[in-house]
């Protein structure tokens, strides 16, 4: 079944371009401006906008993002207000939209009224990080029929057999992580994700997203030789932090994500 992201990443596929997928938190570093970085990000040309519910126990996120979801929370963003959020900028954006989440704010509300509501704001996948696969039939069951996509995450350990069942399940792409541990931006890439890489695509033609320590053009470079897209987060949401309390705190953004997609000129300030 053809969705936004499919279509996104067919088209990235047929014009031999690495995709970017882009990861901010709702609410940060408050409402107003968080809808204006999600319209910054879809001008700079991201590929795939990930939107994360801000949550106050989180299992990856590394210092950067588990400040920006303190921020967020402080500014009372919610889970219905991560939808909300979306919804208010959904008709303005080209890039499909993900919400990344931990299963607690989705179980609170209920997963039927969530993927009926995430359906309504026009959310695109939805990405549970802490649903393990062998439980995830029940949710996959409830945002497919919503059309929306569920995306799996798989790390360097896990095993084939589980590989082959995010794959069965997913739809859209999958994410695979490079490195054990939390998110942040490293200066290098972990080794091994070209095996990880390597395993997926043994057993599926799904697109596969690689995220956890990318923050540079070349990183995306290297990425983009054998996986489908690249995930930055961190690092973004680290420029939003330092200019939060700046007026050109959208244009730097914007930007950022200018120069990951190769405009020299944009590089930020060390």
């Amino acid at each position: 079944m053809s969705s936004r992201i499919a279509d996104r990443f067919a088209d990235l596929r047929a014009a031999g371009r690495t995709g970017l997928v882009t990861y901010v938190t709702a609410g940060d570093p408050d409402r107003e401006r968080s809808g204006a970085i999600l319209r910054a990000l879809d001008r700079a040309g991201a590929d795939v906008i990930e939107v994360g519910v801000p949550f106050s126990d989180p299992l990856a996120d590394g210092p950067v993002i588990q400040r920006a979801s303190e921020r967020a929370l402080a500014s009372g963003t919610t889970l219905t207000g991560t939808l909300d959020l979306i919804e208010s900028v959904r008709a303005e954006l080209r890039a499909a939209v993900v919400v990344f989440t931990y299963a607690n704010p989705v179980l609170r509300l209920g997963p039927d009224r969530f993927a009926a509501r995430a359906a309504a704001a026009g959310v695109d996948g939805v990405l549970m990080l802490d649903l393990p696969i062998e439980e995830g039939d029940g949710f996959r069951r409830t945002v497919v029929d919503a059309g929306i996509d569920p995306i799996f995450l798989l790390s360097p350990t896990t095993s084939d057999d589980r590989i082959r069942r995010a794959a069965d399940l997913g739809r859209g792409f999958l994410y695979g992580i490079s490195r054990l541990g939390v998110t942040g931006a490293r200066a290098e890439m972990a080794a091994g994700v070209r095996g990880l890489v390597e395993r997926i695509r043994a057993v599926t033609a799904l697109p596969v997203a690689i995220g956890f320590g990318l923050s540079s053009p070349e990183h995306l470079r290297e990425v983009g030789r054998y996986a489908d897209a690249g995930v930055v987060g961190s690092a973004l949401v680290d420029t939003i932090a330092r200019r939060a309390d700046s007026s050109g705190l959208v244009t730097a953004v914007e930007g950022y994500v200018a120069w990951l997609k190769g405009d020299a000129d944009l590089a930020p300030a060390p």
